[in-house]
Parts: C-alpha cells; structure tokens; sequence
C-alpha cells in the first residue's frame, strides 16, 4: 500500500531566470521525503504558480530565483493567490533573491512582509528545508481538522 502523500508543492523558478539545477535538487529532494511535487521549472510567471496550485489543490509554492531579481519578480504573489482564493496557502521563496550584497535579515525581512512564509537563504540544503515544511502543513492540517470538528459539534 502506498504511503499518504505528505502534501502536493508547486515548484519552480521565477520570472526570468534559468538557472534551474538547484529546483530539481529540492524537489528530488522534496519527492524522497513523501511530498507529491508539480515542478514547473524555469522562467515561470508568478500566474503559472497559481494556476497550478489551483489545478492540484497543492499546500505550498515554493519559488526558487537565483538571478537577483526575486524581489522583483515576488512583488505582488501574495496578492495573486488571494485573488485566486488561495490567500491561506504556504508560500516559500529561497535563493539570491536581490543583487548586490545585503544584510540576510533585511532581505529576509522583506519577502515576509510581502507574505512568504518562509524566505531560505542561497545554499540552503534541502533537508532544511524539508522539515520546516512537513511541520507547517501538518500544522495547517490540524487546524483544519479542528475547525471542521467544531463546525459538526465535535470535540478535539
């Protein structure tokens, strides 16, 4: 018998970068661990993500841009999974995300005020990611549950 999936993720690198080898690291990665992985690859618009996401009720997006322009090409995600009515999914962005040299807690900083979840720094190992992930979605499950127990008049 198969084992439950842990959670269906779209990857991908954004916007108009190529540089894909580390995307199909993760997401190898990603599959080892249980996940069910739709990998878009490179040069993905930010819609595509979406449009995926929809197509296979996936959990997460994880966003991969290592030519440093992430932060422009991330402008506005947020907005268009909510739009979508995905406004509660995991968003997860990792890589050289700007050009130049920057604080890591600054860049940090700004890809979760525009409502990534979780920002990865470059050469974060796959593992690390990995496990956050697994912890968030098990966490969102839960409180899913739990608001489906409470509308039925059920206890947890």
């Amino acid at each position: 018998m198969k084992e439950a999936s842990k959670g269906t993720l779209v990857t991908g690198v954004i916007g108009s970068d190529t540089h894909i080898v580390g995307n199909r690291i993760l997401s190898r990665a990603l599959e080892q661990a249980g996940f069910e992985v739709v990998a878009l690859g490179a040069l993905t618009p930010a819609s595509e993500f979406v449009d995926a996401a929809i197509e296979t009720n996936a959990d997460a997006i994880l966003v991969s841009s290592l030519y440093g322009q992430g932060e422009l090409d991330c402008r506005g995600f947020r907005d268009l999974c909510t739009e979508a009515g995905l406004g509660d999914i995991l968003l997860y962005v990792g890589g050289y995300l700007v050009v130049g040299e920057q604080p890591w807690d600054s860049i940090e900083r700004r890809f979760l005020d525009m409502g990534f979840d979780r920002v990865f720094a470059p050469r974060t190992r796959p593992d690390d990611v990995v496990g956050p992930l697994a912890d968030d979605i098990a966490s969102r499950r839960a409180g899913e549950e739990l608001t489906v127990n409470q509308r039925e008049g059920g206890s947890s």
